[in-house]
């Protein structure tokens, strides 16, 4: 029987660092571009700073990225060995071990024999770690893929506010970058919500509000320094 249903937890480690670097893009580059501005500087000063903080995040996202998920990697890797070992020294322990795992889901002992007898004899390391340890291919970590997304979304969602400091004369650039940012990071969360299946109403206004604050209190720290120097 062919299954037609349509799932999204595939998208799930791609997704998470993809929004992540696009919404930090926005964020952090139109709150320095705003903080700036308000200071009073010149518009090439203002390209600069966000040029700067475009290069500077993108590294810094995938090199977190990179390093946050290779730890989990390693984790994983970890408990695979062991589990690779156990099963190696006491194969009948990890079939009880198993068996009890499918009891407490709801199988009765007989058939949650049976289950974990003939997923062992196929694949037993792929059956703990999926049932056991809850490591399975769709979730399960990659670093460089987490790391190019995130770079790579973090330069685009900055390029976005950069391209207004270009366009937008300098007397207009708080208001005009504050506004379009916050349209941008509403249509981001529209998008992350409707790939990944959850309510947009509720994910536009999380990105947006938290761009608002950032945005707002890097303009008022600008302000601040900029009629003091």
């Amino acid at each position: 029987m062919r299954h037609s249903e349509s799932h999204r937890t595939h998208r799930v480690g791609w997704l998470r660092a993809a929004v992540l670097g696009a919404n930090d893009g926005i964020v952090s580059t139109a709150s320095l571009i705003v903080g700036v501005a308000a200071a009073a500087s010149d518009k090439g000063g203002v390209l600069v700073a966000g040029i700067a903080g475009l290069v500077a995040g993108a590294m810094s996202m995938a090199a977190g990225e990179y390093v946050s998920v290779s730890s989990q990697a390693d984790t994983e890797g970890a408990d695979l060995a062991r589990e690779r070992a156990e099963l190696a020294g006491d194969a009948d322990r990890e079939h009880a071990e198993l068996a009890a795992i499918y009891v407490a889901r709801g199988l009765d002992a007989a058939l949650a024999n049976e289950v974990a007898t003939q997923l062992m004899a196929k694949d037993a390391l792929g059956a703990h770690s999926r049932d056991e340890l809850g490591i399975s291919d769709t979730l399960s970590a990659r670093p460089v893929q987490a790391a190019l997304a995130s770079a790579g979304t973090f330069a685009v969602g900055a390029a976005m506010p950069l391209l207004l400091v270009v366009l937008v004369p300098s007397t207009a650039l708080v208001w005009a970058v504050s506004g379009a940012s916050l349209l941008f990071l509403a249509l981001l969360g529209g998008l992350a919500a409707r790939a990944g299946g959850s309510p947009v109403i509720k994910s536009v206004v999380r990105v947006t509000f938290w761009g608002a604050l950032a945005m707002g209190l890097t303009a008022g720290v600008g302000s601040v320094f900029g009629a003091t120097v």
